[in-house]
């Protein structure tokens, strides 16, 4: 039995889908407990950042003031999706792709709930988890992957997580020995520690076949 571990935000729905102002409030937080600690270009940087990494990671990378960190994670704990969002493309492949599917995504409990409320998905997944970096008992990816494979009772070797992230879903999925897919949908950079490198999930899915037909 084929298991496929997705990740939501660049994997299944561009993070910037529901429009730049949704993240508006993070910024301008941030932007005002500034106090000259960072650059203009600095803070751009750090803001093109929240679109592709969870916004803790984001603070510890940019350097993030105490003052900016918090005012930015209150900001951030009050966003979500309240309009319709399609995702990519090619979603009406999911039900054809593995026998059983995962999504596990990072971020804000009500942001990355919201979003997949608004994507409609769920009847598509066996377990939706949110890794969700505003709680106390957050265990993050690796030991939310371990946990699946034990309680589904799964075999490692037919595991595969689809994610855009080499620091994340992807380098957890190595840690674990998982097969792991990126999918390069447009703007994600094309990391090298990876199975495998896909455009698409039409893409997944012919990987997937050959995969089945080489005893893989």
């Amino acid at each position: 039995m084929t298991a496929i571990v997705f990740d939501l935000d660049n994997c299944l729905a561009a993070a910037n889908e529901p429009g730049e102002h949704l993240l508006a409030p993070v910024f301008d937080a941030v932007c005002a407990t500034n106090a000259r600690a960072l650059t203009a270009a600095a803070l751009e940087a750090a803001f093109r950042d929240c679109w592709i990494h969870a916004f803790d990671w984001v603070a510890e990378r940019h350097g993030f003031t105490e003052k900016m960190r918090v005012a930015g994670w209150r900001a951030f704990r009050e966003i979500e999706v309240r309009a319709p969002m399609h995702g990519y493309g090619d979603l009406d492949l999911l039900p054809t792709l593995g026998d059983v599917r995962f999504l596990v995504t990072s971020g804000f409990r009500r942001l990355q709930e919201s979003k997949v409320r608004s994507l409609g998905i769920a009847p598509h997944f066996a377990e939706i988890i949110v890794d969700a970096i505003d709680e106390p008992e957050r265990c993050g990816k690796e030991r939310i992957f371990a946990d699946l494979i034990r309680d589904h009772g799964l075999s490692r070797q037919n595991v595969i997580v689809l994610g855009d992230n080499i620091e994340s879903e992807l380098a957890a999925a190595n840690r674990l020995g998982l097969s792991n897919v990126q999918i390069l949908r447009p703007g994600v950079v094309p990391a090298s520690d990876v199975s495998a490198r896909v455009q698409n999930l039409s893409a997944l899915r012919d990987w997937l076949r050959r995969r089945g037909s080489d005893g893989g």
